[in-house]
């Protein structure tokens, strides 16, 4: 008889990270040091994994913000939004949003993953939905909570996203969803080109900016401001957990889409609101968000110098202009290896192996964040470097320093 169990094993991938002792993962934090480190395993490093890209997490506005709000509602509403956990706060922040955002109404969630699959509430039997490859996995879910049909066309190929579009019968709803800054490689969806088929095939289009709003654009507004294609976006969904700081996601759009949401999307309907601490947290980053863009200046400037640097060095680096930079390696236990390197050398980055990625498309994720000064990046680069050339990913220094014999172990 098959034990249903059976199936939680690790891939031989996987195993093999665990048995060499690179495994990345659940590694706990104990302390958030004020000068950009973490404490892991008694050990203070630089952490260069993290989505905070405006350094917003550990601001003092945000905190105080938060502590206030617990002090008036405690540190749960025990209830969903649409029963007794609505708070005046919810409110004042989705009007807020829907405002920054350009559009007429948004809904807050607890989570910006819950957000995305509010979304599948929108995809109904009669309708197709056209995804890139590449979406985040709240994307994928929300499509598969959907009763609509999924194309899926080819990482930023307009052309494949074409005839796609074109198959569908005059019956048929069209919807495009995509991210505006892909989380993996930190590279931007082609949204002119999508604008543009979108109007030509009556297709409405769903954009999630969990990467992008509060970090690209001249207001800070996302992918959408930054390609001028603010007022083409039909929906637009976030999260609090990046350029906000905190935890939380919304969902903005027309007044009509948001009401329905509002009792239709079972994501949002059948789970507790968002705590006020965050609700606040949020609030208060959104005002930095519109005030301080020299916050988002920084980061792009600190990007660029890196991703040059690195690339210098001999990295295969994914191009773009975003603070996610990837250094594609390929193999999954290199990969492990080369994040064990990093760690060893004082940086904490972001191993991407199957399934998150293609097989063999494994990758690091650096992230920079408003909070690394020169000196950091320095350290970022001078511990690439020294891993990089231990491993055999980028030539010998001009000490002569040789490849080490790891990939032959």
């Amino acid at each position: 008889m098959l034990d249903a169990f059976s199936k939680c094993r690790p891939r031989p991938d996987q195993q093999s990270i665990v048995e060499s002792g690179t495994y990345p993962y659940y590694r706990p934090i104990t302390e958030r040091l004020e000068n950009g480190e973490v404490v892991i395993g008694g050990r203070a490093v630089l952490m260069a994994g993290s989505n905070d890209y405006l350094a917003l997490s550990n601001d003092p506005r945000l905190k105080s913000a938060a502590v206030d709000a617990l002090g008036r509602h405690g540190v749960g509403n025990s209830g969903s939004r649409l029963l007794n956990g609505s708070l005046a706060l919810h409110e004042e922040l989705e009007a807020e949003l829907a405002d920054f955002l350009e559009m007429e109404a948004a809904l807050v969630v607890s989570t910006g993953y819950q957000a995305n699959l509010a979304l599948g509430a929108l995809f109904a039997h009669n309708d197709v939905v056209y995804v890139d490859r590449y979406i985040h996995a709240s994307l994928v879910d929300a499509a598969q909570l959907g009763q609509a049909s999924v194309a899926r066309y080819q990482h930023n190929d307009i052309g494949h996203l074409e005839r796609l579009l074109e198959t569908a019968g005059p019956d048929k709803g069209r919807l495009i969803l995509s991210e505006g800054m892909f989380s993996t490689d930190g590279d931007l969806c082609d949204l002119p080109g999508i604008v543009r088929l979108a109007r030509a095939h009556g297709a409405r289009l769903i954009l999630d900016g969990a990467h992008d709003v509060g970090l690209l654009g001249a207001g800070g507004r996302g992918a959408a401001e930054h390609f001028g294609q603010l007022a083409a976006v039909d929906v637009q969904t976030l999260t609090f957990s990046k350029c906000f700081g905190t935890l939380g996601g919304a969902v903005a759009g027309s007044r009509r889409v948001i009401d329905y949401l509002r009792h239709h999307a079972r994501p949002a309907v059948f789970s507790a609101s968002l705590p006020s601490g965050c609700v606040a947290a949020a609030r208060a980053a959104l005002h930095i968000i519109r005030t301080e863009p020299e916050r988002r200046l920084r980061v792009m400037a600190a990007a660029e110098r890196l991703r040059a640097d690195l690339a210098a060095l001999g990295f295969a680096t994914a191009p773009g202009i975003t603070p996610a930079i990837a250094i594609q390696v390929g193999d999954t236990l290199l990969c492990a290896r080369l994040w064990k390197e990093l760690l060893n050398e004082g940086v904490y980055t972001n191993a991407m192996v199957p399934p998150g990625v293609p097989r063999g498309k494994a990758l690091i994720r650096l992230s920079v964040t408003a909070a690394h000064t020169d000196a950091h990046l320095a350290r970022i680069v001078d511990a690439c470097a020294a891993a990089g050339r231990r491993l055999g990913l980028i030539p010998a220094g001009q000490d002569g320093t040789a490849p080490p014999s790891v990939l032959t172990a």
